[in-house]
């Protein structure tokens, strides 16, 4: 007896199965592939930078370089000239940013989560509206008459947010996250203990839901600061227009200038002309136009994965 418990083979502890180790050459292939994928990311960013601080003629002589031949800041000098309404724009787009995410990850959630309920009666009728938004759309003129002629939102900045406040696709993926990931036994429980639907939703489902919700305000965050089009469409005055329509409509004008050349005549006969720097300013416009954006990821970065895999692939 006590032989053959000798000769019984000790138990692996779990997790150490050697199938699900990949060799070292294969972890050192992964990694060198990540990290070139990464540098491809990265290297136009510094190239954009580089460019930006090159001076315009060396620039149309030698082309892009990551070394500047000639520091030169006048693209930046030129696009801040009128320094007030860059400032404003800024504002006007972080504004609009902040508020609009919050808001429309607050009306996603409180769309989805009733019709992902099973005991909710008109599930299917609210599913297929939204559903039907997706496919179809009254048109540029009857949107552009819905928030001017009978919202009366025009020269706004309600108008720059309701637009992009409800968008189906993500209305979408939270029902199917509320669907599949929050327990209808927790949501039991708390009705047992005498909780409302409001307290169930706030103290229950949203704690629960974070990993959609913080996908649904990275993507919303995105929209609304590179969002132009609302700017061009609804806003006549330049004190609310935002960053990123202020840069393009810089550039509409650069180019139009350097285009034109009975413009460029005038101007030089009125002795106010300059030398546009096209190239460098185009490249500092992107710089401008990334702006804090770039730190929005990080802070969704946590949640961003499990919130676009299980919301979106489960059901």
């Amino acid at each position: 007896m006590e032989a053959a418990v000798k000769a019984k083979p000790s138990a692996k502890p779990s997790g150490s199965n050697p199938k699900n180790i990949l060799p070292p050459w294969a972890q050192w292939s992964v990694n060198i592939v990540f990290i070139l994928y990464s540098l491809l990311c990265v290297i136009p960013i510094v190239l954009l930078v580089m460019v930006s601080f090159s001076n315009e003629e060396a620039v149309l002589r030698e082309g892009y370089r990551f070394i500047p031949t000639a520091f030169d800041t006048s693209a930046y000098n030129f696009l801040f000239e009128d320094f007030r309404q860059v400032a404003r724009s800024y504002g006007i787009t972080i504004t609009v940013t902040v508020v609009g995410t919050v808001l429309s990850m607050i009306m996603v959630a409180m769309y989805a989560y009733p019709i992902s309920r099973r005991d909710f009666p008109h599930a299917r009728f609210f599913t297929f509206i939204v559903f039907f938004t997706m496919l179809f759309g009254g048109g540029l003129v009857p949107w552009y008459l819905v928030y001017v002629q009978l919202l009366h939102l025009k020269d706004t900045l309600w108008v720059l947010i309701m637009p992009l406040l409800i968008p189906a696709f993500w209305v979408l993926v939270t029902r199917t996250f509320f669907a599949t990931s929050v327990p209808s036994a927790v949501l039991e429980s708390a009705r047992i203990d005498g909780a409302g639907e409001i307290r169930i939703f706030f103290q229950i489902v949203m704690p629960l839901s974070l990993p959609v919700l913080a996908t649904v305000a990275l993507f919303q965050t995105i929209t609304y600061w590179n969002d132009w089009f609302l700017s061009l469409v609804f806003i006549t005055k330049n004190e609310n227009v935002s960053i990123q329509y202020l840069m393009y409509k810089t550039m509409q004008n650069v180019q139009y200038l350097a285009q034109n050349s009975q413009a460029m005549q005038a101007l030089m006969q009125a002795g106010a002309y300059i030398r546009f720097p096209a190239e460098t300013m185009r490249m500092a416009m992107a710089i401008v136009g990334i702006g804090p954006i770039v730190l929005a990821y990080p802070f969704f970065q946590k949640y961003f994965i499990k919130g676009l895999t299980v919301g979106a692939v489960k059901g």
